[in-house]
């Protein structure tokens, strides 16, 4: 039966890895329980590492054509003081590349069209996944059986197939923050590319598109579970009095685009990402909090490293085995410090806390802030071919 493998979930990283497998000579079927591929979401960024990654998997071009760099911007508190200035030229003279803002709808369009349409098998939820022999994994989705040499699990932060295969280990737990977000209805007049605005026990923050429409969020520090009746009025309540352009973003935004979604994680870190002929990837593996941006990102470097291991190994354990030893240190340490970013940006809410980390922030050189974006930015791709 050999190299024919089974992607359970059709998101970024999903799509990311059965393009890498494709490409080192793997017959790749890839699940989605989405009957329908609306691309739902709203943009997001893909730092220098993410970007390298869709290099490798040939999509790269594509991605950057269609996305802005985020040049100028940085961090702010409420009144609209700068805490922090982004340097989009220093950062892309470090890493070869500034943060590129793109829609979701359009990275999820694009990573489909580098596959063959056959590939995709949707409108199908995997209710098992059974390694049935030594070389075979067997997945039933409804009345559909495959069998393949290789499952990789891309299904999420719900991951029910990593459910089965830790059943003791506690799963995702609620990070302390819910997340408003939204793509505008139109295009909004913008002075900078990005921006960060740290309140008390809240953040807001955009993303310039390249249409000349922006991606904006807003994090709280809530209750898990906390909805609002009208979102919008809420947001409006809690964020009218903060800086242009945010009161803008929201008044270009229809009420029936926001998303709200609570902020969760794999806080306890996973003791492989690999069981028999099964790995796990993206969030299904590592689920961190945003506040690093690097959830995509680490998904797209799980599918490449992946690929690659696969491409270099003889075997699939010894394959298997090399992906887990290469991706587990770095992404559980990407997400270690995700969560600490969290916990020093909006989650603060005492004012001497407030106080310290503002002046620390603007006492601090700019090419200290590069330096430690390097040690997320900076990876390298293993080479496909």
């Amino acid at each position: 039966m050999g190299n024919t493998a089974v992607v359970v979930g059709g998101g970024i990283g999903g799509l990311a890895a059965a393009i890498g497998l494709h490409r080192v000579g793997w017959q790749v079927t890839v699940v989605e329980r989405a009957a329908v591929l609306d691309d739902a979401g709203a943009g997001i960024s893909l730092a220098a590492n993410g970007l390298r990654a869709l290099d490798e998997l040939g999509v790269g071009e594509a991605v950057r054509a269609a996305s802005r760099g985020q040049y100028n911007g940085g961090t702010r508190t409420p009144e609209g003081g700068w805490l922090a200035r982004m340097d989009g030229v220093a950062l892309e003279k470090a890493v070869g590349t500034p943060i590129m803002g793109i829609p979701r709808a359009t990275l999820h369009r694009l990573l489909r069209e580098s596959l063959p349409a056959e590939t995709m098998l949707v409108g199908c939820e995997v209710g098992s996944v059974q390694q049935i022999g030594p070389g075979t994994v067997r997945v039933g989705c409804g009345d559909t059986v495959v069998d393949a040499e290789l499952v990789v699990a891309a299904d999420g932060i719900g991951s029910t197939v990593r459910d089965r295969l830790f059943p003791v280990h506690p799963g995702p737990v609620y990070s302390g923050s819910t997340v408003l977000r939204a793509i505008t209805g139109q295009a909004v007049e913008l002075c900078t590319d990005f921006e960060l605005t740290w309140g008390h026990g809240a953040e807001f923050g955009h993303i310039a598109l390249q249409d000349g429409r922006a991606e904006w969020h807003a994090v709280l520090s809530l209750p898990a579970g906390t909805r609002f009746a009208d979102p919008m009025a809420e947001l409006r309540r809690r964020f009218h009095t903060w800086h242009d352009p945010i009161p803008a973003l929201l008044d270009a935004t229809r009420p029936g685009d926001v998303l709200h979604h609570d902020v969760n994680e794999l806080r306890v870190p996973l003791p492989s990402y690999t069981v028999g002929r099964t790995a796990l990837l993206g969030d299904a593996a590592h689920a961190m909090t945003p506040n690093l941006g690097q959830g995509a990102c680490q998904a797209l470097e799980d599918a490449v490293t992946l690929a690659a291991a696969f491409a270099a190994e003889p075997t699939v354990e010894a394959a298997l085995a090399r992906y887990d030893a290469e991706r587990r240190p770095r992404s559980q340490a990407v997400a270690r410090d995700a969560r600490q970013a969290g916990r020093m940006g909006h989650q603060l809410s005492h004012p001497l806390a407030v106080a310290l980390r503002n002046t620390a922030m603007r006492l601090t050189p700019s090419r200290a802030a590069v330096r430690m974006i390097l040690r997320h930015h900076g990876w390298v791709p293993p080479r496909l071919n």
